[in-house]
C-alpha cells in the first residue's frame, strides 16, 4: 500500500546524494593537494543510480549504485612558479566545471522537487481511498 510513498522517497535519497557529491566537486575545484600535502588533484565525483532498493530487495525505486571518479583530463593551467607545475610549466587542476555543476544541481533540484509532488499526490490518494472505505 505505501509502495509508491516507497519509491518517491528513495528517488529523494538518491538525489540528495547527487546534491551532496555536487557540492562536495564545487568545494574541490582548486584542491591539488592531498591531506598530507602530496600533489593529487581532486577528481570529479559522479553518482551512479540503479534500479531497485538494496535494502529491503525491492526492485521499485532507485538508489546510488556508486560514486566514480571523472577519469576527463584535469584542467592544465600555466603556473611556472608553482611547485607542482610540469617541466612546460603547466599545474593540472582538477577537472571539475562549475558551470557544469550548476547545471547538474538545477536539474537534481527539480528531480527532487518532482519527486516532492509524486510523494503528495500519493498521499492525496491514500487519504482518498481511506476517506472512502470509512
Amino acid at each position: 500500500m505505501f509502495g509508491l510513498l516507497d519509491i518517491s522517497t528513495s528517488a529523494l535519497v538518491a538525489q540528495r546524494t547527487r546534491m551532496d557529491i555536487i557540492a562536495a566537486n564545487l568545494a574541490n575545484q582548486n584542491s591539488i593537494e592531498d591531506a598530507n600535502g602530496n600533489y593529487d588533484p581532486y577528481r570529479r565525483r559522479i553518482p551512479v543510480f540503479a534500479p531497485g532498493d538494496p535494502a529491503t530487495g525491492s526492485p521499485d525505486g532507485v538508489h546510488v549504485q556508486s560514486i566514480e571518479l571523472d577519469q576527463s583530463p584535469l584542467r592544465m593551467v600555466y603556473e611556472p612558479g608553482n611547485p607542482h607545475a610540469n617541466a612546460a610549466g603547466y599545474v593540472g587542476y582538477p577537472n571539475v566545471d562549475p558551470t557544469y555543476e550548476m547545471v547538474d544541481a538545477m536539474e537534481a533540484v527539480r528531480a527532487y522537487e518532482a519527486n516532492i509532488s509524486a510523494a503528495e499526490a500519493s498521499k492525496t490518494m491514500l487519504q482518498n481511498a481511506l476517506r472512502l472505505l470509512a
